[in-house]
């Protein structure tokens, strides 16, 4: 006869149950169970320190025509043109000087300097240093406009309306090579072209600006972004200067006045006192300039505009309370030899480790992802209160940074138990996390190090970047400015890889050891 065999499981050893055995652990201590709680309630609260001091006195920020918040400083010599007409100049040279940077100002200046009318400046050239030919229809910031350029390392170019850009002929500006440029309105519709001998002419590209009116203003233009001195440590440029030779300079159409007029228009990244312009002859002009005209990004010489520092600063502190909660977790049972007990409850290993990383990612996901969604709204509403401009950030950007730091965090939790697992200390498991997940990023944002933000686990942080970026504006982009060098799921998967590979090699020495 065949003997009755029970048709229950003998042990309990499934994954559901360890991972509630695992959740009972955590939470039956009282003091882990306070440290997490704390961990987003101080989140939340250094993030609303980080902002509450951000009022500013600053003008607001000027607006395309698409909405975007724009760069719009700059010399404009210009005179009237009614209806369609032609605009057409050499440019001779092109070349640059900056303000040195001072250890009182983040934007250059000391507070002397601001009150010089020509503060000391030393040669060098922005790559985005523009001069060139532009039309549009007012004088206003953030006005529409069409302009056929020449830069400092970028070639000409044809840029319309601050976010678009068409490359024209490549090489830098010289009296060697000088660049004619040439533009043309026919209506609504603005074409450029560029030529290396004023005969032979090559269409860079045309554009509709929309509904101009009849009368517009066409002219010649010189300005210069936040310079970047090659090997400067830290994040901030300096205000630049662009000096440029016109000459052989002819207009075709109806223009009323015949003459022409000089327009400084400034914002707080312009030298003061630097935009000025000489005419020379009555074809030719010496224009300096200024700012930019450009999409605007963070950390331009403008107060910061991303309050999802906030974010960064509060993701710092709860990961590392994380760190030493997730190597006590793993770390307290070597301590007191209750680990023998739970792999002889539960001999298969792998998955007894298996729960606890689980137990430890899904609290603290649940943490930061809770505190980054009260932070969040916390932080826009005084930052905006304050004054301060704000990127706008859509719908997916804010659900990706709420989710994306709770995974950030629970990948960080399940990476130190494991490597809690190996070392069986907490010690060793708390420095082991700091030097893998926080001092890389204090490198890296340095500037020193910035290979640390793309193949170190600190790469995470990148699932936190909100700001906008364009071709058109590059030397801004550092992790200090809200931006990192790889792209924010890529981050993420970066910590993971790490996270897969150390439960990996705590499975196999968990296996391997007699504990």
């Amino acid at each position: 006869m065949t003997p009755y065999r029970s048709k229950q499981p003998v042990g309990r050893d499934g994954f559901a149950h360890l991972l509630r055995a695992e959740f009972t652990k955590f939470r039956t201590v009282r003091a882990w169970m306070i440290a997490l709680s704390a961990t987003a309630v101080v989140f939340v609260l250094l993030a609303f320190l980080s902002v509450s001091f951000s009022r500013t006195n600053q003008p607001p920020v000027p607006n395309g025509p698409g909405g975007e918040a724009v760069s719009d400083s700059y010399m404009f010599v210009h005179q009237a043109l009614v209806s369609n007409g032609t605009l057409t100049a050499r440019v001779t040279s092109l070349s640059g000087t900056y303000t040195l940077p001072s250890p009182t100002s983040g934007n250059g200046f000391s507070q002397s300097s601001k009150s010089q009318q020509s503060p000391q400046l030393q040669p060098g050239m922005a790559p985005w240093a523009k001069a060139g030919i532009i039309l549009e229809p007012i004088t206003n910031q953030g006005t529409a406009y069409a302009a056929a350029i020449v830069t400092g390392s970028h070639g000409v170019r044809m840029q319309y309306n601050y976010t678009h850009d068409r490359p024209g002929l490549a090489g830098a500006v010289g009296p060697s090579s000088p660049r004619w440029l040439r533009l043309t309105r026919v209506g609504d519709v603005i074409t450029t072209y560029d030529s290396v001998d004023g005969v032979h002419w090559t269409e860079i590209g045309s554009a509709s600006l929309g509904s101009l009116p009849h009368t517009v203003q066409i002219g010649l233009f010189a300005t210069s972004p936040l310079y970047y001195p090659p090997g400067a440590s830290g994040p901030v440029g300096t205000p630049s200067v662009a000096t440029a030779h016109f000459d052989r300079v002819s207009t075709r159409g109806d223009l009323p006045y015949r003459s022409w007029t000089g327009d400084a228009i400034t914002d707080v990244n312009s030298v003061p006192s630097a935009s000025t312009w000489q005419q020379p002859s009555a074809d030719s002009f010496t224009i300096k300039g200024s700012g930019d005209i450009a999409p605007l990004v963070g950390g331009e010489g403008v107060a910061t505009h991303w309050s999802g520092a906030s974010i960064v600063n509060g993701t710092i502190v709860a990961l590392l309370i994380v760190i030493v909660l997730a190597a006590l977790f793993v770390t307290s049972e070597y301590r007191r030899g209750l680990i023998r007990t739970t792999l002889v409850a539960s001999p298969r290993r792998g998955r007894v480790l298996a729960a606890k990383a689980v137990v430890a990612g899904s609290m603290a996901f649940a943490a930061g992802a809770v505190a980054t969604a009260i932070a969040e709204v916390i932080t826009r509403h005084v930052f905006a209160a304050n004054g301060n401009y704000l990127f706008p950030q859509s719908g997916a950007a804010l659900a990706r940074v709420i989710i994306g730091t709770g995974l950030f965090l629970g990948l960080a939790a399940a990476l130190v138990v494991a490597l809690g697992t190996m070392a069986r200390r907490s010690a060793g498991a708390v420095v082991a996390g700091l030097v893998l997940l926080v001092l890389p990023g204090i490198l890296g944002s340095a500037g020193s190090e910035p290979w640390l933000m793309r193949y170190s686990p600190t790469a995470a942080f990148a699932i936190q970047a909100t700001l906008p970026r364009f071709d058109q504006v590059t030397n801004a982009y550092t992790p200090a400015n809200g931006y990192f060098p790889i792209s924010p799921w890529a981050g993420l998967a970066v910590l993971a890889a790490y996270t897969a590979v150390a439960m990996g090699a705590a499975t196999w020495l968990l296996r391997r050891r007699d504990v």
